[in-house]
């Protein structure tokens, strides 16, 4: 095999990516990755040694690791570039406090400096360097976890928030991983790395409603006017609020895409009336998508689709994202803002967007505003009138088997409700399913780092009704995974004690068989089977 890659739900036959990967990563990127990843279990090991982690250790590892994450990073040169930074970060690390280099993967001997040097030395960096099935699994689940807490920490640091003891936590679970450790001290790492994802999202949580205030119950647009447009995607707020300061009186318009959907809740944002509202649906529907907007796409995290030539010369990238031949927006200097004006003078030469659908979708039921509800929502429950909740939170993605989770959501007894956040959601909130005395069926939480809105709700109810635990709560769990931030997310979940979780549409090849018993032992993880049967299981 040229390659070896299984860390997204859509890897080949559900073993592994061995050629090149389904995302549309070739294996050099791929196997760039790898040795990314493998200098950066380095630097933690450094740190580790040194009982030291500075902060920009904890930016360092929190950027390499989202750059490895699913249909983020396609350019190989520009990996290879963030490896050469990690082995001179790394030396400096060493020489700093004097660290040796045992246990350190023979990395005093290798300085290489070109791409073709990395990639020689990708068998020795790769997954299946770990020849033991089950130590490999549970290393991997916490490698995956990280690279979703670290997106999330990255996310909030661009925002200036950041936290010394989720730097300190990264660098002990990735050093971890390095360490001759039984599956039982593995599996304890693996809960550490929920810990740390708990941590991410709580603080990226707080630089977002800080920044730009809790989100609100809105309507959203679905629809377009006759002005040209930008669409944004992804998940940087911070690169909205920028885009739309500097596209304020141009007379180009602004559109949401993907996960950026939640940032029309943001009450920031709401005082731009050239923010139309939100265009399309999940990534994977990118190619007719981005080919029906007609204007220029800016793409700020994960989820980009390999752009077709037709319209890849409209496509802008920004952040960790990049892609061969596609412009990419250099990071702020100095503290100054991104600068968008070429995608701005791009937009103004194209045709407006072309509508795909006209209506609105109701969000912003983030944990402020559901508290603010608190009371209507437990009346309704001590009633009745709500039998029960459903979280239907995480990814959506190319499967035919997603169509599932639309079924799922249709055959749903009018007295529940579903809590949802992540794209996942583009299965269902826009069927028009009701409400249950003004509480709307599908409460929309955001972006799939907003799950710590939905644990917070949990948590709340728990309090409210005097329970022991949040597993006794009319509470059920139906969720969709696609890559390493819905890893981060369910292992955020099992650290907070939630169990009996139904994971779908297929459970992760990285998961070993032996792996899998302890999950379904200790915390009774599932994978779904039929609408139907799975309604009998989780509705009753």
């Amino acid at each position: 095999m040229s390659m070896f890659c299984y860390q997204c739900q859509e890897t080949l036959n559900n073993k592994g990516c061995t050629v090149g990967g389904v995302c549309g990563k070739n294996e050099r990127v791929a196997n760039l990755e790898d040795v990314l990843v493998y200098v950066t279990k380095g630097i933690s090991v450094v740190a580790d040694k040194a009982g030291k982690v500075d902060p920009e250790v904890g930016r360092f590892i929190s950027k390499a690791l989202f750059t490895t994450i699913t249909n983020v990073n396609f350019d190989e040169d520009s990996i290879a570039e963030l490896i050469r930074e990690g082995l001179r970060f790394r030396d400096e690390l060493k020489k700093k406090y004097n660290v040796s280099d045992e246990g350190l993967h023979d990395s005093a001997t290798w300085n290489a400096a070109t791409k073709e040097e990395f990639l020689a030395k990708h068998k020795d960096a790769g997954v299946l360097a770990e020849s033991n099935e089950d130590i490999r699994s549970l290393k991997e689940t916490i490698i995956y976890g990280l690279k979703g807490a670290g997106a999330y920490a990255e996310h909030a640091s661009v925002l200036w928030y950041e936290d010394q003891s989720l730097w300190e936590e990264l660098v002990d679970c990735l050093a971890a991983t390095t360490k001759d450790l039984s599956v039982d001290e593995l599996i304890g790492y693996t809960m550490k790395t929920g810990e740390a994802s708990v941590k991410a999202m709580a603080i990226l949580d707080k630089a977002n409603t800080e920044t730009y205030g809790h989100p609100e119950i809105t309507e959203v647009n679905l629809g377009t006017r006759n002005r040209p447009g930008i669409l944004i995607s992804g998940h940087d707020l911070k690169d909205m609020e920028e885009l739309l300061e500097q596209t304020k009186d141009t007379g180009v318009d602004v559109y949401t895409h993907g996960e950026m959907l939640p940032a029309n809740y943001y009450p920031a944002f709401k005082k731009y009336d050239h923010f139309v509202g939100n265009y399309g649906n999940a990534w994977w529907l990118q190619h007719k998508e981005f080919e029906a907007f007609n204007g220029p796409i800016l793409m700020t995290t994960n989820c980009l689709v390999p752009p077709r030539d037709s319209y890849k010369d409209r496509v802008f990238t920004t952040g960790n994202v990049r892609f061969p031949g596609v412009k990419h927006i250099p990071d702020r200097v100095d503290g100054k803002p991104k600068n968008f004006s070429e995608i701005i003078e791009l937009a103004k030469k194209c045709d407006p967007p072309t509508q795909l659908e006209t209506g609105k979708i109701i969000g912003g039921f983030a944990h402020e505003q559901v508290f603010k509800l608190a009371d209507k929502v437990v009346d309704a429950v001590k009633s009745g009138a709500i039998r029960k909740f459903v979280v239907m939170a995480g990814c959506d993605g190319r499967h035919k088997t997603r169509e599932y989770y639309t079924e799922f959501a249709k055959k749903l007894p009018k007295d529940t409700v579903i809590l949802t956040a992540g794209c996942a959601k583009y299965r269902y909130i826009k069927l028009n399913l009701g409400d249950i005395g003004g509480i709307p069926r599908v409460l929309d939480a955001g972006q799939c780092n907003d799950s710590y809105s939905l644990a917070l709700i949990a948590m709340k109810l728990k309090e409210v009704f005097g329970l022991n635990s949040v597993n006794e709560l009319p509470i059920a769990y139906n969720i969709a995974w696609y890559e390493q931030k819905a890893v981060a997310v369910l292992l955020a979940l099992l650290y907070l004690g939630v169990k009996n979780i139904k994971l779908g549409p297929t459970l992760p090849a990285f998961l070993s068989p032996a792996v899998l018993k302890v999950l379904a032992d200790n915390f009774g993880i599932t994978t779904i089977s039929n609408v139907d049967d799975d309604m009998k299981e989780l509705i009753g």
